[in-house]
């Protein structure tokens, strides 16, 4: 059932890729659950009383998605790939136009992985966080990629690995690599 839900969502998107505007209306219902689990994973990081909600957040991808007229959709691990980017940057643009310092105050609290740290929870400013996946991008793209598809999208290797047109030991790679790079930058931002 999965695979053949897998099948028509890529086809609904390739169909919306051609013009087809119906195929975005059939393809929401689809996958509006997986939109809301993405979001609800990235509202879970956001401070307590955040005035911006799971439901919003989805409706303000939705938004954003509609105006994407020149993605070519692959399938449907890029399709939440680009959408796990679209609900980053919504939070981004909205820390940053809420006025949130940089660094201290409003701290949020981000799990890269329980290896990454010496204890499993820390708090880390998400702007600082950006800033680091930005930097890291400058110089190690694909590796940015990764963090960003898996940590913040919550694809498998196997889906990453679809997504970059590269193996799943590519993307454990790629991983293990940017997680350490990203513990000593986290860790230079907390301590200046």
């Amino acid at each position: 059932m999965k695979e053949e839900s897998s099948q028509q969502v890529t086809q609904l998107l390739r169909d919306w890729c051609r013009g087809d505007q119906s195929a975005f209306e059939r393809l929401m219902p689809l996958v509006h659950d997986e939109l809301h689990r993405l979001a609800h994973r990235y509202m879970q990081r956001e401070r307590t009383g955040h005035t911006l909600q799971t439901t919003a957040l989805v409706n303000e991808a939705y938004l954003r998605l509609i105006d994407a007229d020149n993605v070519e959709w692959h399938n449907r691990a890029h399709f939440y790939a680009i959408s796990a980017n679209l609900m980053r940057r919504i939070l981004i643009d909205f820390a940053r136009t809420r006025g949130y310092q940089k660094r201290g105050g409003n701290l949020i609290r981000l799990e890269l992985d329980e290896k990454l740290a010496p204890t499993p929870q820390r708090d880390v400013d998400l702007l600082a966080l950006d800033d680091a996946l930005n930097r890291l991008a400058d110089f190690a793209p694909r590796e940015a990629r990764v963090v960003e598809l898996r940590f913040f999208g919550g694809l498998s290797e196997e889906e990453i690995a679809e997504v970059l047109s590269v193996t799943s030991r590519t993307v454990r790679r790629d991983w293990t690599s940017a997680r350490a790079w990203l513990e000593r930058e986290m860790k230079r931002a907390v301590g200046s």
